[in-house]
Formats: structure tokens, sequence, C-alpha cells
């Protein structure tokens, strides 16, 4: 009797350091990628690491290897890291990664830079705010638009209210950021996806000054390259 041969579904990994997030991106492989599967790795000790270090280190950079090796053997047909602060670890491992591994504000970063040459990257986290930063400029010069300028921005104390679980307090400092940053720039970025849901009270108050965060966008990027 002939073997009836069925072609598995295609199968997206997503590797996590926040665990609220997953529901949003969980939300966005359904709208972006039908027909795929997905499964969700979760570490939260990657980010807390580098966050204690002040730097993403060798170490962190290598337990994340480790991730997305487990995530190839477990048949993921592409990977996509959700963790800004471990996007150069992601470029390093990349030419070693037999499928295709993506860090999820490369979408935010092409976008930036197409927006306007004054671009504001806003970060609660130091560790956070210095990679997008190169990203975006990695992004300027791919894009042939070495005249941008970077403006970043820290929201200081905004991550240590949002660890003691005071979300209203983070995002009132992520908001008055977003206020005083809007003035000077012609788009801003936010580095973090967990700075989006600030931008609420405070949207009306931006006039027409673009804020681009990496969920959306990131997931966007990933579908027109795999359909590439």
């Amino acid at each position: 009797m002939p073997h009836t041969v069925v072609d598995s579904p295609k199968t997206l990994a997503l590797i996590h350091t926040v665990a609220g997030l997953i529901p949003i991106f969980d939300d966005l492989v359904a709208c972006e990628f039908p027909g795929w599967v997905s499964f969700n790795m979760l570490d939260e000790s990657l980010l807390r690491t580098t966050i204690r270090d002040g730097q993403l280190s060798l170490l962190t950079t290598r337990r994340l290897t480790g991730m997305v090796w487990s995530a190839v053997d477990a048949g993921a047909t592409a990977i996509v890291v959700t963790c800004s602060s471990l996007g150069s670890a992601v470029d390093a491992i990349r030419p070693l990664c037999p499928i295709p591994l993506f860090r999820i504000d490369e979408g935010m970063a092409n976008a930036a830079v197409n927006a306007g040459p004054r671009i504001g990257v806003l970060a609660t986290l130091r560790t956070t705010l210095e990679p997008t930063s190169a990203l975006i400029k990695g992004a300027a010069k791919r894009n042939g638009k070495e005249d941008s300028q970077l403006i970043p921005m820290l929201s200081e104390g905004a991550f240590e209210k949002l660890q003691a679980g005071d979300v209203a307090g983070h995002d009132a400092i992520v908001g008055q950021s977003l206020l005083d940053l809007c003035r000077k720039v012609d788009v801003i970025v936010l580095a973090q996806a967990s700075m989006a849901r600030a931008l609420a009270s405070v949207r009306n108050d931006l006039g027409e000054t673009p804020v681009l965060t990496s969920p959306e966008l990131g997931m966007a990027h990933l579908r027109a390259c795999l359909s590439a």
C-alpha cells in the first residue's frame, strides 16, 4: 500500500524574555502567519542577567544560542527573538543558524529611517537603548539615509516602577518622555514592546509625530522576508 505524504505546517519559534508579551505575539502570529503553527520559549533570566551586568555578556549569548538550537531541533521553520536587548547576540548567532533567524526590531528600524531624518529612540533600559540605536544606524546606512540623526532618550525610573508592579507609574514616566521627545524629532521609536501601552494616554498630544513599536512592524517584516 503506498505511503501518503502529508506536508507538515510551517512552524515559527518565538524566544521571549518577558512572559507578558506572549499573548500579544500569539495574536500577531495568528494574523500574520495563517496556516503556520508556533511555539513559545521563555527565559526571563536572559534579560535580568543583562540588566544586572549592564551589558550583553558572552555567557548570555551562549545561552541564547542554546535556545536557538533547541528551536531548530524542535522543527522550527524560522525563529524570532522578541527581546531587543539581545539583538547583538542574534546578529552573532545568525550566520551559524541553519534556518531564518530574526530580531523583532528589524522591521521597526527600517520604518524609522524612512519616516524622517530626526529619529528619537526611547527606552526604559540602557541595555536596550544602545543596541536599538545601533540597529537603526545600520538600517540608515543600508537604506541610503546616512543623514539620519538619532536622538536617544532614557525614561529614567520607568522600568523600576514596572518591576515593582506600578504599571501606572511606569506609563506616566514613559508618557512624559514621549511628550518631551516629540518636540525634537520626526519619528519616535519605542525600543521595548512593553512601552507601547503608555502611548494611549498621550497620543492625542503628540501631534503628527508617528510612534513606532516593534511587535507589529517586526512580525510584518518577518512575513515579508519569509514570503520572499
